[in-house]
């Protein structure tokens, strides 16, 4: 019967991880407490096989599996758990990064403070900023690939089209990717 309340709970824990959070009878008690485990932790990190046609060195995002990857070249590649836009906020395309900063100060795009007047015009970098600890610019366009303190949103569509991780692995990203680094986002 354990075994069971695992699988259970497991799947309901990835199951709320990808879609928004809604009330049911599991929302209190050791049961709800088990599956938050799954809701907060991120998606772990790890080194895949990768049968792609980029070239070593080139992100790849796909919206769908909710995953990026970052060619190694040979056959691999290093997968990461993002957060992606959510429904009329998603996007494909081909950029590249023109500009990377850590603890990035933020500004809400014009078409953000439209549909959320509340915001604050600018927030400072650091640890309550929504880009996180690192970011990386995709071109001309409002997007990056940046930081979050919400490792609850990988692996889910909530972002208004910027591609998120946590602030762990943009850091490891960061680290990895030099201006001028091809963006690819797919479905």
């Amino acid at each position: 019967m354990t075994t069971r309340i695992a699988a259970l709970a497991l799947g309901a824990g990835l199951a709320l991880a990808a879609g928004p959070a809604s009330a049911g009878p599991f929302d209190s008690g050791p049961l709800a407490d088990f599956m938050n485990i799954f809701k907060t932790q991120a998606i772990p990190r790890e080194t895949v096989a990768y049968a792609g046609k980029e070239k070593p060195g080139t992100i790849v995002v796909s919206t769908r599996q909710r995953r990026l990857y970052y060619v190694l070249g040979n056959g691999a590649a290093i997968r990461y758990g993002v957060g992606v836009g959510r429904q009329g906020f998603s996007w494909s395309g081909v950029k590249t990064v023109t500009m990377k900063k850590e603890w990035p100060a933020w500004r809400p795009p014009a078409q953000m403070l439209a549909r959320r007047p509340d915001l604050p015009r600018y927030m400072a970098g650091g640890q309550d900023n929504p880009l996180g600890a690192r970011a990386l610019y995709l071109g001309s366009s409002l997007y990056r690939i940046h930081g979050s303190n919400e490792p609850e949103t990988m692996g889910a569509a909530v972002s208004s089209g910027c591609i998120r991780m946590t602030n762990k692995d943009v850091v490891d990203l960061y680290d990895r990717v030099r201006v001028g680094t091809k963006v690819v986002v797919h479905d």
